[in-house]
């Protein structure tokens, strides 16, 4: 294959490696360039487009970054399997080529966890990916500490501690090919006669670990401050799983009074803890930064979590926890044997992009891109705010949004895909998984395109019946 028929439009907003980037990934999506298909040269496709290699390169690091392509060593770039799609036989082919046909069409996808890739500094990350990757690095290519890389533990450990408060030593923290990874070596570490507390709403991917282990875990109530202090002291918990910076889905930040008070409710008792998932806390947009549990913690009684996922990019799964002392040692007699779930090779380009500064750039310039759209956001729906009401607007990716309109969780849910649009119900982030009257719903905007977001949210108003 020396081209690809793509009409580029330059006089679009949109940039040319980005309407490439669409056309390609839609053409992979939809079968119509099939697994293992050799796509174009980057200096063929730009002859072909009568483009800038440049454009076709990043259109392609995109691609890789995602997925959908692989390159392979002085053979060029090969579409990858699209989800479940294998080659067995025509058959097999047609039946899955079938499927895709019958996936849902989508045109703007709501999701709260999802970003905005199209500023990543590709060209930094490729500089640093290349020098990881010369011989004098080989060593990078046996396995490494298990625990982690220590350049990226201690960046790690100089980053939480400026713009989080917590103080601690690169030997606390364990890196782990996501907050999963780490999660389910906790839920070993603590134990199997531990009782977990969670947010309800909130981030439950904690309670889809414990179905695997004989732990029990409970729901807590939570108000504008937080969660109930009340139903906490009436339970037998042990462990507490909390997002007090930014809950999701709400946003509240747990009040200072109740810090102190859960602090004090985890001291009294040796065997308890606190697991603060310090969730989009890098994106707060108005007032000062809230500090972490942890920095206001003197027992060593909190479990720090943090990620990459949000301030960089999901397709990384680097995370990182910070353990206390007494469970660190804990950890190093019970899982040195463990190894490392992260490529050596992408923690040291980690490290050496925090070490150069280049991660606080990147976090600084999307901190401004997610305000502005944040605003764009709020400015569209402005009109309507005696029928939604918005909640959660100081910081994060995404708002809840509460809607006035008479129509249930379900119809509303129905009305958008028509449009083909994509919603999540609050409800699905909830132990009750109950409907809510008036209908909540978690509405991500970060990766939707600026020039996009007043058709896709006018798009969504049309489909609740407040536009015509």
């Amino acid at each position: 294959m020396d081209g690809l028929f793509c009409e580029l439009n330059k006089q679009s907003s949109v940039p040319l490696y980005e309407q490439l980037y669409s056309y390609i990934k839609k053409e992979i999506i939809e079968g119509r360039i099939e697994f293992g298909t050799k796509l174009p040269s980057k200096r063929k496709l730009s002859e072909f487009l009568k483009v800038s290699q440049n454009t076709v390169e990043t259109a392609y690091e995109q691609l890789l970054a995602e997925g959908y392509i692989e390159v392979i060593a002085r053979k060029g770039f090969f579409v990858q399997t699209y989800e479940d799609l294998q080659f067995v036989s025509p058959t097999i082919q047609q039946r899955n080529t079938d499927k895709l046909e019958m996936k849902e069409v989508i045109d703007y996808h709501f999701h709260p966890s999802q970003i905005d890739s199209t500023f990543f500094p590709f060209d930094k990350w490729r500089k640093y990916m290349k020098n990881a990757l010369t011989k004098s690095q080989h060593h990078l290519l046996l396995l490494g500490d298990y625990q982690g890389e220590y350049e990226l533990r201690y960046e790690i450990s100089q980053y939480i501690y400026h713009s989080r408060g917590v103080i601690c030593k690169p030997e606390q923290i364990i890196i782990g090919a996501g907050v999963e990874v780490l999660l389910q070596q906790l839920v070993l570490l603590l134990g199997p006669s531990q009782m977990y507390g969670v947010e309800d709403p909130g981030y439950h991917v904690i309670l889809k670990i414990l179905k695997h282990y004989p732990n029990k875990a409970t729901a807590l109530e939570m108000d504008d401050k937080g969660i109930s202090i009340k139903h906490l002291l009436q339970s037998k918990l042990d462990v507490l799983y909390l997002t007090p910076s930014h809950h999701f889905p709400y946003g509240t930040v747990l009040s200072i009074n109740r810090r102190k008070r859960i602090l004090e409710w985890a001291e009294e008792k040796s065997h308890r803890y606190i697991i603060e998932d310090d969730y989009d806390s890098e994106f707060r947009y108005s007032g000062k930064t809230i500090p972490s549990l942890h920095s206001m913690d003197r027992s060593e009684k909190v479990i720090y979590l943090g990620s990459f996922s949000k301030s960089l990019m999901p397709s990384a799964r680097i995370s990182y926890m910070v353990l206390p002392n007494t469970l660190l040692h804990l950890y190093q007699e019970q899982f040195n044997y463990f190894h490392q779930t992260v490529s050596r090779i992408d923690q040291v380009v980690l490290a050496k992009f925090m070490k150069n500064g280049d991660f606080e750039k990147h976090l600084n310039r999307m901190k401004k891109i997610y305000r502005r759209k944040l605003e764009r956001v709020k400015s569209i729906l402005k009109p309507y705010e005696d029928d939604l009401t918005i909640v959660g607007e100081q910081s994060g990716l995404h708002i809840v949004l509460v809607v006035h309109n008479g129509l249930t969780e379900k119809e509303l849910i129905d009305k958008a895909k028509e449009k083909n649009l994509k919603i999540y119900p609050l409800s699905s982030y909830s132990m009750k998984n109950a409907s809510t009257a008036p209908p909540k719903f978690v509405i991500g905007f970060a990766s939707i395109q600026e020039a996009e977001l007043e058709v896709a949210f006018h798009s969504l108003l049309a489909a609740w019946g407040f536009l015509e």
